[in-house]
């Protein structure tokens, strides 16, 4: 590992030679921009428990090495987009775990020689203990965690650094960094506490300007923890496209965040999102000619690269193989017992064990509760539960928050989220005889954006399909949004009063997301949230703790947990069963 860094680091001195004087020299000179963003923890090949392969930096680090060896390293910018701190065992282990060692993270970027990692808002969710002791071990290895928006409330300056320049393929180039927008309404202010996060419009192309004056570049890169956005300033958290629109100055945006791959190049622009969690690879290239110092031209190209998890580094898999057994161990303890099995994709056909093991959680602290499948399609088998499990259940460090919403807001809520859930349906026993072309569940064939495999899909996002605990009531899916949802009583037969206020439980991320304001109409949704817990997966393991044992059943039987369906009951199950193995089988 020394040496491999040792000789990028005589590359990287080399290029500076090359470009001392201020200016590049005349002639052909071609960047690589390889990106990466919401890596999540995919760190390590190698599942915890059954030795399956998984998508990993080793195998990203398979292809980074190929492009510096047919190019030169000194030719080759590597940039992650942020949220690389959550997600997965290992990143668990390291933030809260093991807090004396130095984090494996920056060890990990230090190995493939990343130029620059954005903060992510996922990585702010990790608290100051450890962003801070990863943005200092990150530097001591000259490695910037940029977060440019991400002001200090004390001196109006950056918290994080936010840009720098580097000297690749003969060129000045500068890479700021800038974090999610939105980053206040998703997480509790002890999380963030010091600094405010601003909109990146204006505040970007203000910086471009004031950065460009001062440096000079050759080509400017911006790099973004925000998600692509429709590109009409519609979404704070997502303002990938509308600064890749909007911008002047820039050769190329590199975004993140919604887990949706997409590239661009227009306008002498590039767009790069990788999607996630280790599954592709951005891959720009920036053909520059210079005459008398100066640049003359450009041509630009990008393509996704498919990620083979089998294809990886194997000399970087043995260089921490230590520490992905020191996190086995940890994760492979029993911590408790599970009666029956709990399948995430069964939250899509209606009630089931597992969002229920959720809900309960949340009726510990309100009224209602408002929960969603987090993991897309996994399951935890009945018999001994071991803290992997725990990551199944609930992958990310979502606090639980308490919000007052009105009875009507919540209706409309339930309206909104079944709307991005399921279909009207006109002929509902043909769809479920198979002699239709409908489908109860919003889906459609295609290529996924998140794995880029061709496969039937959901339209939206799975981890939006919020039902609701504490309600007895249907859905009706010949109905059209807005007449779907009949809420026939509280759980426990009490009237469900719409001009009443009520305590919902909810994740830290939902309440101040787009999905809170768009379904509730509330803009300041932060100022509705009246009580902070801290993380579902640690309450649920406090809830092992306690109790010793999962029980679907038991939880099913709460009568504070109420009852709901998808009706007409008979035709919707059996169109949806279809649906289901649609998307599945």
């Amino acid at each position: 590992m020394k040496i491999k860094y040792l000789f990028y680091s005589l590359a990287v001195a080399a290029a500076a030679v090359s470009c001392s004087n201020g200016k590049p020299s005349d002639g052909e000179h071609v960047l690589h921009i390889l990106t990466t963003n919401d890596v999540h923890g995919s760190w390590f090949d190698s599942t915890y428990v059954g030795g399956g392969i998984k998508n990993s930096l080793y195998a990203v680090n398979h292809y980074i090495d190929s492009v510096r060896n047919e190019f030169g390293g000194e030719n080759v910018l590597l940039i992650d987009a942020g949220d690389c701190l959550q997600g997965d065992n290992g990143a668990y282990y390291y933030n809260y775990v093991d807090t004396e060692s130095e984090h494996l993270f920056p060890q990990l970027m230090n190995y493939m020689c990343y130029d620059a990692v954005v903060v992510g808002n996922h990585d702010i969710e990790t608290g100051h203990e450890v962003y801070d002791r990863v943005a200092a071990e990150l530097d001591k290895y000259g490695i910037p965690f940029l977060a440019g928006n991400a002001i200090r409330n004390d001196n109006g300056k950056p918290y994080f650094q936010e840009y720098k320049v580097f000297n690749k393929a003969g060129l000045k180039v500068v890479v700021a960094g800038y974090t999610n927008a939105n980053m206040s309404a998703w997480l509790t202010e002890s999380l963030w506490s010091g600094m405010t996060f601003k909109s990146l419009l204006p505040l970007v192309q203000e910086s471009v300007d004031r950065i460009t004056a001062k440096e000079n570049p050759d080509l400017f890169i911006v790099a973004v923890h925000s998600g692509s956005g429709e590109g009409d300033g519609s979404m704070l958290e997502s303002q990938g496209l509308d600064l890749f629109y909007s911008l002047k100055g820039v050769d190329a945006v590199i975004t993140s965040h919604d887990h949706s791959a997409l590239i661009k190049n227009e306008n002498d622009m590039l767009f790069l999102n990788s999607g996630s969690h280790s599954r592709n690879l951005c891959h720009g290239t920036i053909s520059v000619s210079v005459e008398g110092g100066k640049v003359v031209s450009k041509s630009n190209d990008v393509e996704l690269i498919p990620v083979n998890a089998n294809n990886v580094d194997t000399q970087m898999r043995d260089a921490f193989h230590k520490h992905f057994s020191t996190v086995k161990a940890f994760t492979v303890r029993t911590v408790g017992r599970l009666t029956d099995d709990l399948v995430t994709r069964d939250a899509y056909a209606g009630m089931c064990g597992y969002v229920n093991l959720v809900h309960a959680i949340g009726l510990q602290f309100a009224e209602l509760s408002f929960a969603a499948p987090l993991t897309f399609n996994g399951t935890v088998t009945k018999g001994d539960i071991i803290y992997n499990d725990l990551f199944t259940i609930y992958p990310f460090e979502n606090q639980l928050f308490v919000m007052e919403l009105s009875g009507k807001e919540i209706k409309n809520y339930m309206e909104l989220s079944y709307d991005r859930w399921i279909n009207t349906v006109s002929d509902l026993k043909a769809a479920a005889a198979g002699k239709s072309s409908e489908h109860v569940l919003k889906i459609r064939p295609g290529v996924d954006q998140r794995t880029s495999q061709t496969r039937w899909s959901f339209e939206n996002r799975s981890y939006n399909f919020d039902s609701t605990a504490g309600l007895n009531y249907t859905v009706d899916v010949t109905k059209p949004n807005g007449s779907r949802i009949n809420i026939e009583s509280m759980a426990d037969g009490s009237a469900f009063d719409e001009s009443k206020m009520y305590k919902v439980a909810v994740t830290s991320y939902r309440s101040g997301g787009e999905q809170m304001k768009a379904g509730t109409g509330i803009e300041d949704t932060d100022s509705r949230i009246v009580e902070r817990y801290p993380e579902y997966r640690e309450m649920i393991y406090k809830y092992l703790e306690k109790n010793g044992v999962i029980d679907p059943a038991q939880i099913a039987a709460q009568p504070n947990l109420g009852h709901w369906s998808f009706i007409p009951e008979a035709d919707a199950a059996a169109a949806i069963a279809r649906d289901m193995k649609l998307l599945f089988e």
